[in-house]
C-alpha cells in the first residue's frame, strides 16, 4: 500500500494505521482459506479473535478481573439506551458537558427520572467540571459523564470518586488514548469507530455486580447479563468491524501501549494549542484546564475565512478540519492513529494561513 498522501483529521470514522489498513487487505485478498467476511461467528478462529481482543484490552488497560469485557453491536447511541434500562432504578445524574452526553440523558429521560448533576451549557460547553462541582445524589443509580467531549473539545483530567453511586462513563472518543483506572468506573463504554479501528460495534466494560442489576423485565437482546453469558455472540457479532478492533489492539501495543501513545497526544495536540494561544487570528473554544488531547476545537473571526481555511487545508491534504454541525468553526481530532508529523502539517498551515490572511 503506498504512502499516505493526506491526513484525515476527521471525528469520526477516523484515521486508521497504515498497518491496519495493510492488515484488512491481506485478510480480504487471501487465498488459502475463507477471509473474515466469510467465516462462521462460531468458529474456532474467530472465538480465538475474540479472545485475544480481550486479553489484549485487559492487557493494555489494566482492566481488572471483577470486570466483564464486552463487544455490542449498536454504537454508542445502543449504550445511551441501554444504561437505563438495564440499571435506572429511582433516579440517576448526568454531568451534561456537550452535544453527546445530552443526547446520552435524553435517551435515559424516556426510561426513568433524571437529574442534572453539572452542566457547562451556559459556558457554551467549554469546560468540565472539577469532581466537587458536580452535585452528586448518593441515592442515585449511578452517575453518567462523558470522558472527552468531541463537538467543543473538552476533555476530564480529574474524575469523581468511585463508590457511590456507581460512575459510568463514555469514553468513545479517548478509550486507549491515556492511562485510566478502570476500577474507578462501575462502567465503560466506547464506540469502535474513533481509536478502535471502524463503525460497527461498542467496547462495553462493566463491573460483575451490574450485570444483573435488572430492574425490569427487558427483551434478552437489551441485558448486559445475558451478552455477557454468551461472551458476546448472543447474536451474529459484526465480524469484520472486530477483525479490524483485535489489529488495533495489536498496532497499540506495538506502538508501546497506551502510554506511550498519550505521550504522543500530548505532542501533537500541544503543536496546535500553541499555535491558537500565540495568536489573535485563532480562537480555542475550550478553557485551558478542560482543553482536550484528541478534539482540538477553535475559531476563526467569520464563517467566510473559515470556508476558506478549510479549503485551502483540503487543496494541501489536510481533510475533516470542519467542525461539527451543531457548532460550526474548525475540528482537528487527533486519534492515535494520527501521527505526529500531521499535526506539524496542520500546524504550519495554521501559520503560513494567518500570514497571508
Amino acid at each position: 500500500m503506498s504512502e499516505r498522501f493526506s491526513y484525515n483529521f476527521g471525528a469520526g470514522p477516523s484515521v486508521v494505521p497504515h498497518e491496519v489498513l495493510d492488515a484488512a487487505v491481506a485478510e480480504l485478498s487471501r487465498k488459502d482459506s475463507q477471509s473474515i467476511l466469510e467465516i462462521h461467528h462460531r468458529s474456532t478462529r474467530f472465538k480465538n479473535l475474540l479472545e485475544e481482543c480481550e486479553s489484549l484490552s485487559r492487557e493494555l488497560l489494566g482492566i481488572p478481573k471483577n470486570y466483564r469485557f464486552l463487544i455490542l453491536p449498536g454504537g454508542g447511541r445502543m449504550q445511551f439506551a441501554m444504561i437505563p434500562m438495564n440499571l435506572l432504578e429511582g433516579s440517576a445524574d448526568y454531568a451534561i458537558t456537550g452535544l453527546w452526553s445530552k443526547k446520552a440523558m435524553e435517551e435515559a429521560e424516556k426510561v426513568g427520572n433524571v437529574r442534572v448533576a453539572y452542566s457547562s451549557e451556559d459556558a457554551f460547553f467549554s469546560k468540565v467540571p472539577l469532581p466537587e462541582e458536580i452535585e452528586i445524589d448518593g441515592t442515585a443509580s449511578y452517575l453518567h459523564i462523558t470522558s472527552n467531549n468531541t463537538v467543543y473539545g473538552t476533555q476530564y483530567y480529574e474524575f469523581p470518586d468511585a463508590g457511590e453511586p456507581p460512575l459510568i462513563a463514555d469514553m468513545s472518543s479517548d478509550l486507549f488514548t491515556r492511562d485510566v483506572d478502570v476500577s474507578n468506573f462501575a462502567l465503560i463504554y466506547a464506540a469502535f469507530q474513533k481509536n478502535c479501528g471502524i463503525a460497527g460495534a461498542a467496547v462495553v466494560i462493566i463491573r460483575d455486580d451490574l450485570l444483573e442489576r435488572n430492574p425490569r423485565i427487558l427483551p434478552d437482546f437489551l441485558r448486559y447479563g445475558i451478552h455477557a453469558n454468551h461472551g458476546s455472540l448472543f447474536n451474529t457479532p459484526p465480524l469484520f468491524s472486530i477483525f479490524i478492533f483485535r489489529e488495533m489492539l495489536r498496532w497499540i501495543k506495538r506502538s508501546g501501549g497506551v502510554e506511550m501513545l498519550g505521550r504522543s497526544n500530548d505532542e501533537k495536540s500541544s503543536l496546535i494549542y500553541e499555535v491558537i494561544d500565540s495568536s489573535d487570528f485563532y480562537t480555542g473554544a475550550a478553557e485551558k484546564g478542560s482543553r482536550s488531547k484528541v478534539n482540538v476545537v477553535f475559531d476563526l473571526s467569520d464563517d467566510k475565512i473559515t470556508k476558506l481555511f478549510i479549503e485551502r487545508a483540503e487543496s494541501l491534504g489536510l481533510l475533516g478540519l470542519s467542525g461539527h454541525r451543531s457548532r460550526g468553526g474548525i475540528r482537528a481530532s487527533l486519534y492515535n492513529a494520527m501521527p505526529v508529523s500531521g499535526a506539524h502539517a496542520l500546524a504550519e498551515f495554521m501559520r503560513e494561513f494567518e500570514k497571508r490572511s
